[in-house]
């Protein structure tokens, strides 16, 4: 991920070309909370501005490596599928429509009726994201 792929004043990520050989997935924006961005400008202060235009340097290895390590620290085993399934339990307990679920997940849904008559702009799906509340460390 990069810097310019980051609205630091909406909190807002838009990825460019994430998802670009999955069929099964879209670009689609996604946001953070004040938690997160608490912990990314500490980590942008502590890296300093010269910093590579990168803000992860991130492969399957090293990813792989990292829940690994963060696993072992925290004596919970830690995977990306099971954030993703958090990420989705705790939206839907709040209330978040599947379609916006799948949204924030890089999956634009099928039916006809998400696909055609919802509105998947980044406002809309900013004010759906800040409505949940979603916090990690409470």
């Amino acid at each position: 991920m990069k810097k310019a792929e980051i609205d630091f004043g909406q909190r807002m990520i838009i990825p460019r070309n994430a998802h670009s050989t999955y069929e099964t997935k879209r670009t689609c924006v996604t946001f953070y909370n004040e938690e997160c961005e608490v912990e990314l400008r500490r980590y942008l202060k502590e890296r300093g501005e010269d910093g590579d235009e990168r803000l992860f340097a991130v492969n399957k290895r090293n990813l792989e490596e990292g829940f690994r390590e963060i696993s072992k620290q925290s004596g919970v085993k830690i995977t990306p599928k099971m954030l993703r399934e958090w990420f989705c339990c705790e939206m839907g307990e709040k209330g978040v429509a599947d379609r916006y679920v799948d949204a924030f997940c890089g999956r634009i849904p099928k039916s006809v009726l998400a696909r055609n008559y919802t509105d998947y702009s980044p406002s809309k799906l900013r004010v759906v994201y800040e409505q949940a509340g979603l916090k990690v460390l409470d």
